[in-house]
């Protein structure tokens, strides 16, 4: 599976303008849910910490394939929301990475929190 993560900073002049933009973003992205085939998991959120080097929008998306990834780029639903979304956005990032299959983690392994600070265990 790959994780395509992107986050934007939006173009406004007030606050309003930014939140309205960021709204805007959020919902063209969720308007791919169920149109692009291998496209597992979208998830959208909007800041609301309001740092200044925070971005305003994130997305989050789970892919079955690198192919399904590269069909996504070039799909016509993902290029109508591009061309919706103009130059709306002043500043974006991107990472992708491989998400390793569940079942090939060692069962033993503790999996949830991690260990308390301080605390030291054996390996």
């Amino acid at each position: 599976m790959i994780k395509h993560i992107v986050m934007w900073s939006v173009r406004g002049e007030s606050d309003a303008d930014r939140a309205r933009n960021a709204a805007f973003v959020k919902a063209e992205f969720e308007s791919l849910r169920g149109r692009v085939p291998g496209l597992l998991h979208l998830e959208v959120g909007v800041d609301e910490s309001r740092i200044d080097y925070a971005c305003d929008v994130v997305l989050v998306t789970e892919f079955s394939t690198r192919e399904a990834l590269a069909g996504y780029a070039q799909h016509p639903e993902h290029l109508r929301v591009r061309q919706r979304l103009g130059d709306l956005r002043r500043t974006r990032h991107q990472v992708d990475y491989e998400v390793a299959d569940e079942t090939a983690r060692d069962p033993s392994a503790p999996q949830g929190a991690p260990e308390p600070a301080g605390q030291i265990t054996s390996g």
